[in-house]
């Protein structure tokens, strides 16, 4: 089951029914997609997909997947999981513009670790971030994430794979 998950200014807590339109908004919006290396995706679909975690994500624990709230306003998306594009659980986070800047894709990273650590018994866990978006990838950097490998896409784009151990070495 996942849990609600608590970080000093931020609540990661399952998504409920009406929780949907704040899903949508988030993943339709041009900055959103492009950063996250997404083509937009029709709004019918999204909807389809968030009665997806509804119906089948959560009740099935196939993964982890929160909205975000600092002070009951919806700030963005997170997820652990495991994907195609890493051998290993994969993070991933999505936050609104009007929150950029204010350190808080840090925190929700410092958050899914530590969820990964102790929650889940992970020892490393990985992010794909596209090579122009500097700025997520100077936070992983920050962070401590260290670069795999490049993964070219068929359309050419490149995404940096990073990893990190979600506990200090020694």
């Amino acid at each position: 089951m996942t849990p609600v998950l608590h970080t000093e200014r931020l609540t990661f807590r399952p998504y409920r029914p009406e929780d949907e339109d704040h899903f949508v908004e988030l993943l339709r919006d041009e900055e959103v997609c492009r950063w996250m290396g997404q083509d937009r995706v029709p709004e019918a679909d999204l909807r389809a997909l968030f009665r997806t975690i509804l119906d089948d994500v959560y009740p099935k624990q196939m993964f982890d997947a929160w909205g975000l709230w600092q002070d009951e306003r919806f700030v963005g998306h997170a997820e652990v999981k495991k994907t195609g594009n890493v051998d290993g659980h994969e993070l991933i986070t999505a936050l609104a513009p009007s929150y950029w800047g204010r350190g808080l894709g840090t925190e929700v990273a410092h958050g899914l670790l530590r969820h990964a650590a102790v929650n889940l018994g992970l020892t490393e866990v990985y992010a794909m971030v596209g090579a122009d978006n500097a700025v997520s990838l100077a936070g992983c950097r920050r962070l401590g994430f260290s670069h795999v490998r490049d993964v070219v896409g068929d359309d050419g784009k490149v995404t940096k794979m990073m990893v990190i151990p979600t506990t200090e070495p020694g």
